[in-house]
């Protein structure tokens, strides 16, 4: 008898785990949003429970003009998704298969590569000059064969970032037949002046997409809510692709609120550049190497004792990410807290 069998190169593909943990763990391990969410995002979620009973728009209308007005964009290029994780696995449905490349750095978020494997297309990854994208190493990847080249930008799990100009020569030198998929999913915490988070490649080229999320800086992971700005023909393949419902009503209302409230956006990011860099000397001071991070969260090289050193905090109920997935065995990425879950963690490593 022969069993069903799946497609090529999904039996690869690890599982997706959580380390378990207490109850209420200090969470250092998710880039979750340590001041949760901005109260009008909250009243309008619980608001949006009278609604409960009823399909949500799967136009995502009123969540598209929000975010096209904000922004200023054009709301029929606006995708939305559960995640930008969603739109990510999406995309690569919608572009790359069988006998296609995907590209993306070496130590770039861990999804372009399993969603590639899921859609039978083969990924590749392109070596970085310190942990950061390298563009010509990018270039030099690609083959015909690339249907799709993913960015982090600022990059999980390294923080480091690209500019605006790099971006631009990247695109510049890419062949019009590779999509190039900006994801700005930490573009709220960058306060860098040279950054670009791809829209205005989108707005320029017909072979762009960038990607954003309410999960990081709106708080709202729990919600997985996510858009994409592309061209209006990538745009329509991809409303072709997604499911109709794929974003909830609670997720789309939610989202419009948050939208509203931009000061606590904003006390986001200044939060997060105080703790971050607070909490870097701290690490540095303990004698451990932290990259430079423009996101929430650190990459830190603790050497040979990364599993120990990750243990021993799991062990007094202190969450962090061991990085070996990402070819990075010696570091752990390490989520910018509360300043007293920051205090709680420099006081485990101390004991550790």
């Amino acid at each position: 008898m022969s069993l069903p069998q799946p497609r090529a190169g999904i039996l690869e593909i690890k599982p997706y785990t959580v380390t378990a943990g207490s109850l209420h763990p200090v969470c250092l391990n998710a880039n979750e949003n340590p001041l949760g969410c901005s109260e009008k995002a909250r009243a309008a979620y619980i608001a949006a429970q009278n609604q409960l009973h009823r399909y949500p728009d799967g136009g995502a209308v009123k969540l598209r003009t929000a975010l096209a007005g904000l922004h200023g964009m054009d709301a029929s290029r606006i995708v939305c998704g559960a995640g930008a994780d969603e739109l990510i696995s999406i995309i690569t449905r919608a572009y790359a298969g069988a006998g296609d490349e995907v590209v993306y750095s070496a130590h770039g978020f861990v999804m372009y590569r399993l969603y590639a494997k899921a859609a039978g297309a083969t990924p590749v990854a392109a070596a970085e000059r310190n942990l950061c994208a390298d563009v010509d190493a990018l270039l030099s990847s690609v083959t015909p064969k690339t249907k799709i080249m993913f960015i982090a930008n600022p990059n999980n799990p390294t923080g480091s970032l690209l500019s605006a100009g790099e971006l631009q020569y990247l695109r510049g030198k890419l062949p019009e037949h590779v999509l190039l998929v900006v994801d700005a999913a930490y573009a709220e915490y960058v306060e860098d002046k040279d950054y670009g988070d791809g829209r205005a490649l989108v707005d320029a080229t017909p072979n762009t997409v960038m990607l954003r999320t309410f999960s990081k800086a709106y708080g709202l992971a729990g919600l997985r809510l996510g858009w994409g700005y592309c061209p209006q023909e990538v745009a329509d393949v991809l409303n072709r692709v997604r499911g109709p419902f794929n974003t909830s009503v609670a997720a789309q209302e939610t989202g419009i609120a948050a939208l509203a409230d931009q000061d606590f956006v904003v006390k986001s990011r200044v939060f997060n550049i105080a703790e971050r860099e607070a909490l870097a000397a701290s690490l540095q001071k303990a004698g451990l190497r932290v990259y430079p991070s423009a996101a929430n969260f650190l990459l830190v090289d603790c050497g040979s004792h990364a599993d120990e050193i990750r243990e021993g905090l799991a062990a007094r109920n202190i969450l962090v990410t061991p990085t070996s997935g990402y070819g990075l065995p010696h570091c752990l990425r390490i989520t910018v807290g509360l300043e007293d879950e920051n205090t709680q963690l420099l006081s485990a490593l101390k004991e550790i």
